[in-house]
């Protein structure tokens, strides 16, 4: 009698328990090294207890500057597609916003898919692909610049509360990103013709992206080219890119006040940018644990109680990711829900 042999799992199944492990192990090393830059587990603690008896007012005030901040950063969407000519309204923005930030901070290659979740909404609300993609490139673009004008401010704050100017040489690396990273943006056109000759290299050697799908990149990519950015709307968007992080750092000062500390001024801009661009590698989901850590490290060389300041991140951690992205999968599904009672097709090239 023969006896049937489970098939071996197939290469989805094995990468989906390849993309759980990693994201498994993402959250242990989180933990581990908020523990290590914390210190002691008795702070960790004392700061727990902290959260209990939080200031409402401000701990509302942050709900507002984080709301802020998604609000802007579908304002950016909005005003990008209306340059190439497309228009979505900006509740819908502000869902698919709250959807993609959810994306971002929890599944594995997280700005990738969340990129990728934008673009496929952008295509079913009628908006062309050479204009979709053109949006998330922009907006990412945008969001990069402001980032390191941020940065580079909470550098000459933080340089200007200190005795020594050993950190100048930093703020000459991030004054050349910045001057680089406008360039990339006014000049698209440039970058967007690599990425076309990087795509057609890719071909000759692997073959792929072959037939329909290799052409339609090309003609995506060259209509991309051609969608106008002039200085004015350059400085806009840069503006836009800028407040969508400037109004999320309003929300870590806020925290302070939510967990009645001081505010270590010197040193909080740097603090959180530093934070963010930590977080934003992809080792551990969303930055847990390293987005708290490095905010209490820093924050503590700048003046602030260890146990403020861990309070203050995990305050404002509370409200700019946990509350986000409760919120953020809601919006998600709320989408999903949608699109099955009212499926929209995707729009022709």
């Amino acid at each position: 009698m023969a006896v049937d042999t489970p098939e071996p799992p197939g290469p989805a199944v094995r990468g989906a328990a390849r993309e759980a492990l990693r994201y498994a192990l993402g959250l242990a090393v989180g933990a581990v090294v908020l523990l290590l830059l914390v210190g002691k587990r008795g702070d960790l603690t004392a700061a727990g207890r902290q959260l209990g008896h939080l200031n409402v007012a401000w701990l509302a005030a942050a709900v507002l500057a984080e709301a802020m901040s998604i609000w802007m950063y579908g304002y950016l969407q909005h005003r990008v597609l209306r340059l190439g000519g497309a228009i979505i309204p900006m509740p819908a923005l502000m869902v698919v916003s709250m959807a993609n930030d959810a994306i971002a901070n929890t599944v594995p290659g997280g700005a990738v898919v969340g990129s990728a979740y934008r673009y496929r909404y952008c295509r079913r609300r009628g908006v062309s692909g050479a204009i979709a993609g053109w949006m998330v490139f922009t907006v990412l673009v945008a969001q990069a610049i402001g980032m390191c004008l941020l940065l580079l401010l909470g550098v000459l704050v933080a340089l200007a509360g200190a005795t020594s100017t050993a950190d100048v040489g930093v703020t000459i690396v991030g004054l050349a990103i910045a001057a680089l990273s406008v360039t990339v943006l006014v000049r698209r056109d440039v970058l967007l013709r690599m990425t076309g000759a990087l795509v057609r290299a890719v071909r000759r050697v692997t073959g792929h992206p072959r037939g329909d799908i290799g052409a339609r990149i090309d003609a995506t990519l060259a209509r991309m080219r051609e969608i106008p950015l002039s200085a004015r709307s350059t400085a806009l968007v840069v503006a836009i890119g800028t407040g969508v992080w400037f109004s999320d750092f309003l929300c870590l000062v806020c925290a302070f006040g939510a967990v009645h500390a001081a505010i270590p001024w010197y040193g909080l801009l740097l603090a959180y940018g530093v934070a963010q661009v930590v977080g934003s590698l992809p080792v551990v989901p969303g930055g847990l644990g390293i987005v708290e850590g490095s905010l209490a490290v820093i924050l503590v060389a700048y003046g602030a109680g260890r146990v403020p300041a861990v309070s203050a991140a995990l305050a404002f951690r509370l409200v700019s990711y946990w509350l986000a992205m409760a919120v953020g999968w809601v919006s998600f599904g709320g989408i999903a829900y949608h699109a099955r009672r009212a499926p929209i097709p995707v729009a022709p090239e």
